[in-house]
């Protein structure tokens, strides 16, 4: 028996999302069938709403979720029905070249088949009502009342967590908090920059706080988000339309700079700030990013000093491992999720959060389905 559910379809870029009935594909052998919960708008799915990445069409977005676990596969592992799981968007086949080297991230199998907006092995897990295949961004497309993914992508996490707080795990936190936690090397007593407040950010501040930092500086351009961040774990708010970041970073450090900095509000005054405020010897990670065509300069001397730049784009990621970790760690008091969240929107309401994203209104507004 077909299942129809509930999406929310992107035909074109520049357009607005339309809620249609689609039909779900049988499951394979590994698939996973998620129930969603819970679902939050991510700057990601805001790129490819204004075209600046380009997936296939039609598609539905939505890359960070929580649900519950409605039906499996033959051969799914390490999940059941009744669980409540973390959707994670980085599936990886554990055995190419990158993936022996523990960068899943840059998985083989990954980079090939995510153009195509498919599930993991390239094929369609849903339909629109007139045949078409439907896409799914980061092979998840979670916009919907139900999502259907690979068993290593559903992370089971603790039946306590709230789902809408759980969503946030899959993607935002995970990037800035892993960032902290898992690629910088943050020792206790460092001081530690956060460029940028949004949601990855705010996840920075706190993952800097949970790695040991002493100091952590804050910089936004708007003082309700620095304001939140200091009930995060900042210790010094920086607003950079009036006070020069990188001083900042010298007036707190007797002159050195930054030992880390994290950047996550990807722009190019940022990825330059970032190389100016690190101390000699320090560490800069970028979490942000723009047009992967668009030139970004920086003054020769500020890459000097043995610095180290990273990339980073879902902060070390390892699932099964830190799924579970950061929502004990929410659970525990010790992770602050619940001021991410600026509101909750129904499904139908989803083009007016963009707007609020798009205008920097919010932080995260997360879409909740009704039972």
């Amino acid at each position: 028996m077909s299942l129809s559910y509930r999406a929310a379809v992107l035909h074109e870029a520049h357009h607005a999302l339309t809620i249609e009935t689609v039909t779900a594909e049988p499951l394979r052998a590994n698939d996973v069938r998620v129930r969603i919960r819970a679902a939050g708008l991510c700057h990601t799915d805001l790129e490819v709403i204004e075209g600046g990445l380009k997936n296939p069409m039609p598609i539905v977005l939505g890359h960070e979720a929580a649900g519950i676990v409605e039906e499996v596969g033959p051969a799914a592992r390490g999940v059941a029905p009744g669980d409540h799981v973390v959707l994670s968007w980085n599936p990886h086949c554990g055995g190419c070249f990158y993936c022996d080297r523990s960068l899943p991230i840059l998985c083989e199998g990954y980079l090939d088949q995510g153009p195509k907006a498919m599930a993991f092995d390239g094929a369609p897990r849903a339909r629109l009502a007139d045949g078409r295949a439907l896409h799914q961004l980061m092979f998840l497309g979670a916009f919907g009342d139900y999502c259907t993914v690979q068993d290593q992508q559903a992370i089971v996490v603790p039946r306590e967590m709230p789902f809408d707080r759980a969503c946030l795990i899959g993607c935002g936190v995970m990037t800035g908090a892993g960032a902290a936690m898992n690629v910088a090397s943050i020792r206790h007593g460092d001081t530690v920059m956060v460029l940028g407040c949004g949601a990855v950010g705010l996840a920075a501040v706190q993952g800097a706080r949970l790695a040991g930092a002493e100091q952590i500086i804050a910089v936004d351009l708007n003082d309700a988000k620095l304001a939140l961040a200091a009930t995060m774990g900042a210790t010094t708010l920086v607003n950079a339309s009036r006070q020069d970041a990188a001083e900042a970073a010298r007036a707190a450090t007797r002159g050195r700079g930054a030992d880390v900095v994290l950047e996550s509000a990807g722009s190019p005054a940022a990825f330059r700030v970032s190389a100016e405020a690190v101390r000699p010897g320090g560490e800069v990670i970028w979490l942000g990013k723009i047009d992967v065509a668009r030139d970004v300069a920086f003054r020769w001397g500020s890459l000097m000093g043995e610095k180290r730049i990273r990339r980073s784009s879902y902060g070390g990621a390892r699932p099964r491992r830190d799924f579970p970790l950061l929502a004990r760690a929410y659970l525990d008091g010790r992770l602050k999720l619940d001021a991410l969240i600026t509101g909750h929107l129904r499904l139908d309401e989803i083009n007016a959060g963009f707007d609020a994203l798009k205008s920097g209104a919010a932080i995260r507004s997360v879409i909740v389905f009704d039972d």
